[in-house]
């Protein structure tokens, strides 16, 4: 599993150096990993040759022609680039994803289970704050309802 949440810089190429916690997770036939633009968040997503099986899977359980299914094939399987690891375990991230969010200097990894998300740090401190409002929100309630049940409340 991704775990955790790094601070990184982008060199002048674009470089990256993934963490070897990442790297060790990816590691098969191809070494390297997998990115595009994320569906949920103004991030990249990346992750191995699991995540692209788990995204593939998803969109072939759709009818062909299907609205969902033609937009996760244009965002996944065509926003796709295969990044190998060079000697040092960077990759380099492509131009038009760094352009798409921002990314310049300094960038923060997530990892998120079977997946990680690559931010321009400014968003991720903002995405991070939102999501622990809704985390915090989401547990209360949750809390909310275990006691109704615990109680035989409807």
């Amino acid at each position: 599993m991704f775990l955790s949440t790094f601070e990184k810089q982008l060199d002048a190429k674009r470089r990256i150096v993934v963490p070897q916690e990442f790297r060790a997770l990816v590691s098969g036939p191809f070494d390297g990993i997998i990115c595009f633009p994320s569906i949920e968040a103004d991030c990249i997503e990346g992750g191995g040759k699991a995540l692209f099986d788990r995204y593939l899977s998803l969109i072939e359980e759709m009818p062909f022609g299907d609205p969902t299914r033609s937009a996760l094939e244009f965002s996944v399987l065509g926003g796709q680039a295969k990044m190998s690891f060079d000697t040092a375990g960077r990759i380099t991230l492509p131009e038009q994803l760094c352009d798409m969010f921002g990314l310049t200097d300094d960038v923060v990894l997530v990892g998120l289970g079977d997946r990680f998300q690559i931010w321009e740090r400014g968003a991720f401190q903002a995405h991070r704050a939102a999501q622990r409002e809704l985390a915090r929100e989401g547990l209360a309630q949750l809390r909310t309802q275990q006691r109704a049940a615990k109680l035989g409340v409807a």
